[in-house]
């Protein structure tokens, strides 16, 4: 293997995922004037991106910036690139991020924007980071943002979180003065616990719009499963006010509430009798909070924690549970102190 060498910077970011997200990111930027690349697995992707400014497998009819350049040589980009920013699903974000540290060198900032947990380890994204790569500036971005509305120019907000002050100065600037906010913490497992919690969440919120249910109901769901987030979180560690800012309730409110979500669709469309592995084969964009699901669910088993609707959306997703069981087993749980379970740090 050759020596990893950092070339002289002729970015100023590389956007590893060519999916939704990445593509509404790389756009910001792009639109910014900044030195971006944006790499994809897939060279006809790359090349519709670049030769006709469309990404039509995940946004279609929506021109972006001419600006805009993609790649496929992931090795060539990151030596590139002092900061990278890697936004792919979680069922195949360790393989990107060995691909990654092939090439990255300890002092590149790395920051991921993934909302899920590896299921056969309970690995969040920033650990699985850690152990691929040799990088050691490490940080999660996380927040509202429905990619849609921030291709449409509509403003949005998210989270940067990191032990290293030098994350979120090399991130923030980048954004400064876009359509994007991006504010610092330092809460790493607060934020992505809370990015992957609330898909789980946007799930049952779905099917309760499904069922027809009123804007109590969908009141009460978000409430308790923001009360199960942070129990979740506190008990691996996180801060629990990380779940009162905009990568907690922030992102909650915007999943539960919009059609745009994919997993609020998921819920949506179980509710309406449709089956998972049908609506799955029809979508082209991952709904993150069916496999999180899974993975939140057995660590919580694993942990003793109790987490009503976590179990009621695994019963759904794979237990075929229908959705008027899943209400029953949820009306049914003995109500108790609002905040009871929550340990405040």
């Amino acid at each position: 293997m050759s020596k990893k060498t950092l070339t002289r910077p002729t970015l100023d970011i590389l956007v590893v995922g060519g999916g939704t997200f990445g593509t509404a990111l790389s756009s910001i930027l792009a639109d910014m004037k900044r030195r971006i690349k944006l790499w994809a697995r897939r060279p006809e992707q790359v090349e519709e991106i670049n030769s006709q400014h469309t990404n039509s497998r995940y946004l279609p009819d929506i021109e972006l910036p001419v600006n805009l350049r993609a790649t496929s040589d992931l090795e060539g980009a990151i030596r590139q690139a002092p900061v990278i920013l890697v936004v792919v699903p979680s069922k195949s974000f360790r393989q990107v991020a060995r691909q990654i540290g092939n090439s990255v060198q300890g002092d590149q900032v790395l920051v991921h924007a993934t909302k899920g947990i590896e299921i056969e380890t309970f690995k969040r994204m920033s650990e699985i980071l850690r152990e691929e790569t040799c990088a050691l500036k490490i940080g999660a971005l996380s927040g509202p943002n429905l990619a849609r509305e921030i291709m449409a120019g509509q403003p949005a907000g998210a989270l940067v979180a990191s032990r290293y002050n030098e994350v979120s100065e090399a991130i923030q600037p980048l954004f400064s003065g876009s359509r994007m906010r991006i504010y610092s913490g330092r809460d790493v497992i607060g934020t992505e616990i809370a990015g992957s919690f609330k898909n789980i969440i946007a799930v049952a919120a779905g099917v309760a719009d499904g069922m027809g249910l009123g804007d109590n109901a969908k009141s009460l769901l978000t409430t308790r499963g923001l009360s199960e987030m942070a129990r979740f979180g506190v008990a691996l560690g996180a801060d629990v006010f990380t779940f009162g800012g905009l990568a907690g309730i922030g992102d909650l409110m915007a999943t539960c509430a919009s059609p745009l979500s994919r997993n609020h669709q998921v819920g949506e469309r179980l509710a309406k009798g449709e089956k998972l592995t049908e609506i799955l084969d029809k979508m082209t964009q991952v709904a993150e909070g069916v496999p999180t699901t899974k993975a939140v669910h057995n660590q919580a088993k694993e942990m003793g924690l109790d987490l009503p609707i976590v179990r009621a959306v695994y019963g759904l997703l794979y237990e075929d549970w229908s959705s008027a069981k899943a209400l029953t087993e949820l009306m049914a749980i003995p109500v108790a102190r609002e905040l009871a379970a929550l340990q405040y740090r």
